[in-house]
């Protein structure tokens, strides 16, 4: 169901140099079982990614760093911190998800975090990304309110890859 624009509609604003999003909660899911997006997705370039829950990614022509929604892999790159168990491997298959690649951005409740970060969840071509890394065991949920849109698929995900004992659950 799609929402007719205006209030509770996906909004972008460049002001002073900030991006503002604001979105809606809605959507289901599609024949792949994959949530389909909250509101009106924004496309984006990867510019680097940074390790298994961060990207930078060229939104309407400004580097933004991009935190998915709902997902937390370990650490490889936070200061002072050791590289945590299969961090490597997620950061490894984020690669692979989406370097170089364009990806859809979709937003739920909140666009930003207190560092900034846009939040999104990240589709890279039919592909839920966020849901991919829950899938294979490359992270476990992070649940955030307000932005819960898709946290019960993405904690089915995790809890069936943590009984088959992929990624992080069977080596760490």
């Amino acid at each position: 169901m799609r929402r007719a624009p205006g209030i509770g509609a996906l909004a972008l604003l460049a002001l002073g140099g900030w991006l503002l999003v604001q979105g809606w909660v809605g959507g289901g899911s599609n024949e792949n079982g994959n949530p389909e997006p909250v509101g009106s997705p924004v496309r984006a370039s990867v510019v680097r990614v940074v390790d298994g829950d961060t990207i930078v990614a060229s939104v309407d022509g400004r580097d933004e760093y991009v935190r998915y929604i709902g997902v937390d892999t370990p650490e490889t790159v936070k200061p002072d911190a050791p590289v945590q168990c299969y961090g490597p491997d997620a950061s490894k298959e984020n690669h692979k998800l989406v370097e170089g690649r364009t990806v859809r951005l979709v937003f739920d409740r909140e666009a930003r975090d207190d560092y900034g970060r846009l939040l999104a969840y990240v589709y890279a071509g039919g592909r839920f990304v966020n849901g991919a890394l829950a899938r294979g065991g490359y992270a476990r949920t992070l649940e955030i309110a307000p932005n819960t849109s898709h946290a019960a698929k993405l904690q089915r995900l995790a809890t069936r890859a943590a009984t088959a004992g992929r990624g992080l659950w069977g080596a760490c």
